[in-house]
């Protein structure tokens, strides 16, 4: 288990760590590899610039803002953190750059999303592999009073070697609140009806219809909608065959209604996730259609 560096007696990042070439640049920031001085440890070092922060928040016992993202990370390895969520090592301030988050970083990994455009459409056994262990480790994210709000293919990370995923980019979360929310950062292809409709959506059924995207994604190689009238329709065209227990459980998640959703728990539970990814039935439901 990788531990946290102690920052009462904090040095600067540079003296600390190295940081290599670009990894990718999002909305919220860059991410660069890197590796720490001190044992040659491989991390990620993401880059937010100030005057990029969308939310602010307060650390115990400190005065001075920080990113949201870094309060979130903190909570979340204040209680030792989850295999399936990334751990943020350390984090500076550095004048002229914004903040500097180190995160940890698997020595063969790749996103969801070059994962899939690589090898295409996963069989059902890996989705339902992939898709367990982001359940979980989204169930423990709630469990800490946290909405991540941005899941995505490209927000989950793959181990090559083991095939164990971890999710990352915690840029968009936020507190998990019963009351609704009304802005959104997250990514528009992932969001629910009831945000393009009303600009409102509840925290647990936002992030249940972006599973229900995901899942799709996995087992079928694309997002089911690019439009927000086919957001709107939530009516999935499976373009690969697929399983009627898997065409079941995505066609739940992304129910219009979010409160006819289904929990965490009930995804955990439902005759897919249980029988280890159910068989292709031979009938029209489940042949190839034209692409969307």
């Amino acid at each position: 288990m990788l531990e946290k560096r102690e920052r009462h007696v904090k040095e600067p990042f540079c003296s600390q760590y190295h940081c290599g070439s670009l990894l990718g640049r999002g909305g919220f920031g860059s991410v660069f590899s890197g590796h720490r001085l001190s044992d040659g440890l491989q991390v990620a070092v993401k880059q937010i610039s100030s005057d990029r922060v969308q939310q602010w928040a307060r650390l115990p016992g400190d005065d001075s803002p920080v990113p949201m993202e870094i309060a979130l990370l903190e909570r979340l390895s204040e209680v030792k953190g989850h295999t399936g969520v990334v751990s943020m090592l350390d984090w500076f301030e550095v004048e002229g750059q914004g903040f500097l988050l180190v995160l940890e970083q698997p020595p063969t990994c790749q996103d969801l999303f070059d994962f899939i455009t690589e090898r295409g459409a996963l069989q059902e056994h890996l989705a339902l592999r992939f898709f367990r262990q982001v359940v979980e480790a989204l169930q423990f994210v709630h469990a800490q009073g946290i909405v991540h709000r941005d899941i995505k293919d490209e927000n989950i990370v793959v181990d090559t070697r083991t095939l164990d995923v971890k999710i990352v980019d915690f840029g968009s979360g936020a507190p998990l609140k019963e009351a609704p929310y009304s802005e959104f950062e997250g990514t528009r292809v992932y969001s629910p009806p009831e945000w393009i409709l009303h600009q409102s959506y509840h925290g647990l059924p936002l992030t249940v219809w972006s599973l229900g995207v995901l899942l799709f994604d996995m087992v079928c190689g694309d997002i089911p909608f690019d439009r927000d009238q086919e957001i709107v329709g939530a009516t999935p065209i499976f373009t690969r065959r697929v399983s009627k227990e898997c065409q079941s459980l995505i066609r739940w998640c992304l129910s219009f209604r979010p409160e006819e959703r289904p929990t965490l728990e009930e995804i955990l539970n439902h005759p897919w996730m249980e029988e280890g990814g159910g068989d292709l039935q031979d009938d029209d439901s489940s042949l190839p259609c034209q692409s969307l």
